[in-house]
């Protein structure tokens, strides 16, 4: 086994052991020395207020990457924290960073600290720097940054702040008229930013805060763009000095001492769009500044190819009357060896005419085609005729007149007329035909063996002048008459215009008339040449239903045409017109074709005036031609039409049905009066049974049988207007003969005929078992108890009501008596359907009979009336029977 032997005699190894460890700690200190980042000092601000620019300085040794921290002091909330690389500079051995803050620097305070770095190694920071803000308390007034008159580019966005009066509570920042959300920044301070700002107007946007109680700060902002100008052109006028102009380009929104300033060629220029140097440079730069920038434009160009001529000055005309010349002068002396190109332009009542004329120093143009007594005005300018570049201004407006000259011949024609007499007639002549004012017209006839010529002078405004070809012929034995026309002003006559006329009106017409058709350009006309013409051919046209002093057109055609197109403002549709073709020579003029047309054909305004008359079995229509101007078209035919009886046509439909209708209303009229009456039955028998008679003149007495022989007996007429007495016989019915009972005439002769009394004696039937006598009650006849006429049962064994019509006097008796109703307490109805068994009967009985209608005789006596009196009885009677028969009528449809 092992074993350890020591011995207390040996030395322990002198090696320095024990150094190692303090070698190593020493060696490890020196490491850790060597890796710590100095700490940044001597930290310095600078700020920039305008720019919103803060500038930090500090020296930081070797290291090149910093921590930078940006509190706002009094929340120390953090605006910016970054690690930045920043090199040393060498000559100052000072780092130097500079920050951009959102809000202005004067908004609130700002505390500053920055360390060094090396990677994930980083030093102690540096002792914090304060700026300070002006929300400090011994700074206690309201304020409102930016401040006043602060420039920005359009669509920039800006941070406002507003610190609060010390002791005053914010309220609200508005931009412009829109209220903006705020952020607070330290105790007093309030922010708020816009975005995208649009361009402001010429007193900027007003930004302000307002507190509590109202009181108010603010400021006020541009916002606009920097400057774009362009086409920057130089050139010469005088061909020694240059003009410069430029356009601004866009708006910049920026005006008064924020406007753009321009500097060409380091000259500075006042005016805006154009600038002045005295020489000729041939290179050009413009540069335009303001508050948001600048910018530059450059032009080169040689002189000759840059010559833009002033304008013309000092104008003058020598005018004549057919042509003018226009004289000016040139500012510049110069411009008599230059080449010059002139533009003239020259107006005339609205009229433009343009010219252009060249010429080295060219002053003055002769202006042709002008017509006699015209006004007109006349402006010019010029440009280089050798390398054009641009035509000067325009001269000012120059006007002139021309002189008058004597007026153009008139167009001439004639008018012949079936008694001998014609016009001569001429087209009035125009502004640039008369040459100036006319005074009139002179009118001369003659022919050939006339030795005087008669003249005649007519006002301007005449168009016509009459001759009489029958005292021409008187005067000279020449088959043709030569008139002329004058137009006369204030230079003098016109040529004559000339038109011969035969001497003699000779109705020659053509073989044929032609038929001319209207198209768009009016009436073509086309036509054979003839070689006898000599100086053309007229086409005259007019109204072909016009025979007298007709208003006639005409159109003149040189020779060698064969075909024109008449177009006249008075066309009329529906109207005839006659185209006539003449021959023009030294002789009267010779009709060669005539035509004929309408513009539109219409339908004819009048019908044919047609006439029948018979021959026999045959039948002769005529008619009369329809006049002219009522045909308004060419007529090609008549149609005839006839037809028999049977195959007319009944045109009186409308008259049938207006019948039918008529009849149809009557018919229902009718209806409707029958219903009403159906309905109303009770009150029209009432009406024609109300009994008009009075009761205490008439009573139905009973009287026995035993006296009858008695009181008749005893009875004499006499003359009274007592009542009349009726008397009643209860009586069965049975077949024993019946003798009538008269009354004693021989007593009548003491009557008067204006009086009378009646008898009249009623036998009832009646049957075996029951009988029932009465007399009428006066009163239940009255006005004031109307009877009841539905009554309608009876008592015992029946029997029939007494119907009487005594002959009474006209004056006792002024209505036919009606029969009075049955009382209600009993009695019987009338039997009236019993009928006699002839008419002869019947008319004998004087209309008694037929209501009594018993087999019993009745006798009755009275005295005889005068054969009137009797007729008018008779027509009282039948209306009575009348009324009776209408009563019964309405009886037997009640239900």
């Amino acid at each position: 086994m092992p074993r350890l032997d020591v011995n207390p005699n040996s030395k322990p190894n002198s090696s320095p052991l024990w150094l190692i460890p303090v070698l190593l700690g020493f060696l490890t200190g020196q490491t850790h020395a060597k890796d710590v980042l100095s700490v940044p000092e001597q930290v310095s601000l600078s700020a920039n207020k305008y720019t919103q620019q803060l500038t930090i300085s500090w020296r930081g040794g070797a290291a090149t990457t910093f921590d930078i921290v940006i509190l706002r002091t009094e929340f120390s909330e953090t605006a910016f924290s970054e690690t930045v690389s920043v090199a040393v500079d060498q000559a100052s051995g000072l780092h130097q960073w500079n920050w951009t803050s959102v809000e202005p620097l004067e908004c609130t305070s700002l505390s500053i600290k920055i360390r060094s770095r090396d990677k994930h190694m980083t030093s102690e920071w540096s002792n914090t720097q304060i700026l300070q803000g002006n929300d400090l308390p011994s700074n206690g007034k309201m304020q409102m940054y930016p401040r006043d008159g602060i420039v920005l580019p359009v669509g920039a966005n800006t941070t406002f702040c507003c610190i609060a009066e010390e002791g005053r509570v914010f309220d609200i920042i508005r931009y412009s008229d829109m209220v903006m959300n705020a952020t607070q920044l330290s105790r007093r301070t309030f922010a708020t930013t816009v975005i995208n700002q649009s361009p402001s107007g010429t007193s900027g946007t007003n930004v302000i805060c307002t507190d509590s109680l109202n009181e108010l700060i603010g400021s006020v902002v541009f916002v606009g763009y920097p400057p774009l100008p362009v086409d920057l052109a130089c050139e010469t006028h005088d061909l020694t000095s240059a003009v410069c102009q430029w356009n601004e380009g866009r708006n910049t929104y920026l005006y008064g001492k924020r406007r753009t300033h321009y500097t060409l060629n380091k000259s500075s220029n006042q005016k805006q769009r154009q600038c002045s140097l005295p020489q000729w440079e041939g290179n050009w730069t413009l540069v335009a500044v303001n508050p948001l920038g600048q910018y530059s434009l450059t032009d080169s160009a040689e002189l000759s190819h840059r010559v833009r001529p002033v304008a013309p000055a000092n104008l003058t005309s020598v005018a004549h009357a057919w042509n003018a010349t226009v004289q000016w002068q040139w500012k510049y002396e110069s411009y008599s060896s230059l080449a010059l190109l002139c533009h003239i332009e020259l107006t005339s009542h609205g009229s433009k005419r343009n010219y252009t004329v060249s010429g080295v120093g060219l002053q003055s143009v002769k202006v042709l085609d002008l017509h006699p007594d015209e006004d007109y005005s006349v402006r010019i300018r010029c440009g280089a005729q050798k390398n054009f570049w641009k035509w000067g201004n325009w001269s000012d407006p120059f006007a002139f007149k021309t002189k008058r000259y004597m007026p153009d011949a008139p167009d001439v024609w004639m008018w012949l007329n079936r008694d001998n007499t014609a016009n001569i007639l001429w087209k009035p002549l125009t502004r640039w035909q008369s040459h100036g004012q006319l005074t009139g017209y002179e009118v001369t006839f003659w022919s050939n063996e006339d030795v005087i010529q008669r003249k005649k002078i007519f006002s301007p405004d005449t168009t016509s002048a009459p001759v009489n070809l029958t005292q021409m012929a008187a005067y000279s034995r020449d088959s043709k008459v030569i008139a002329t026309v004058n137009a006369k002003n204030a230079d003098g006559l016109s040529q004559p215009a000339k038109v011969v006329l035969p001497r003699l009106w000779t109705d020659v017409e053509p073989l044929a008339v032609s038929r001319a058709v209207y198209m768009d350009s009016g009436f073509f006309l086309l036509w054979q040449n003839n070689v006898d013409v000599t100086c053309g051919y007229i086409v005259e046209w007019n109204n072909a239903s016009c025979d007298l002093n007709c208003h006639v057109e005409w159109l003149k055609v040189a020779k060698g045409y064969v075909n024109v197109s008449v177009e006249s403002a008075e066309f009329q549709p529906g109207v005839r017109y006659n185209l006539s073709l003449y021959s023009c020579s030294s002789e009267p003029p010779v009709l060669l074709q005539r035509w004929q047309g309408y513009t539109q054909e219409l339908v004819p305004s009048t019908s044919v005036g047609l006439s029948i008359s018979q021959q026999g079995s045959d039948i002769l229509l005529t008619w009369e031609e329809i006049p002219l101007l009522d045909r308004r078209g060419f007529i090609k035919g008549y149609n005839i039409y006839n037809s028999t009886g049977s195959e007319l046509t009944l045109i009186a439909d409308w008259l049938i049905m207006e019948i039918l209708i008529s009849l149809g209303v009557m018919a229902l009229f009718l209806v409707i009066v029958t219903f009403v009456c159906y309905k109303k039955r009770e009150c029209v028998i009432h009406i024609v049974e109300k009994p008009e008679w009075d009761s205490s003149k008439e009573a139905l007495v009973v009287i026995p049988e035993e006296d009858e022989e008695e009181e008749g007996m005893g009875e004499e007429p006499v003359d009274t207007d007592e009542p009349t007495s009726l008397r009643y016989y209860n009586q069965v019915v049975d077949d024993r003969p019946i003798r009538p009972r008269f009354p004693d005439s021989s007593a009548s002769s003491a009557s008067s005929l204006d009086s009378g009394r009646t008898e009249v004696t009623y036998t009832g039937i009646q049957t075996s078992g029951s009988s029932l006598v009465f007399q009428l009650d006066p009163q239940n006849s009255s006005e004031g108890h109307p009877p009841h006429t539905d009554l309608a049962f009876s008592c015992g064994g029946g029997g029939y009501k007494p119907q009487m019509q005594p002959k009474v006097p006209r004056e006792a008796l002024p209505e036919p008596f009606l029969e009075p109703p049955a009382a209600t307490t009993g009695g019987y109805k009338p039997q009236n359907s019993w009928h006699l068994d002839s008419p002869v009967e019947t008319r004998e009985s004087g209309g008694l009979a037929p209501s009594l209608g018993s087999p019993t005789s009745v006798a009755s006596t009275q005295f005889l009336l005068p054969d009137d009196e009797e007729h008018t009885e008779d027509k009282r009677q039948s209306s009575s029977s009348a009324a009776t028969w209408f009563t019964n009528l309405l009886s037997s449809t009640k239900p």
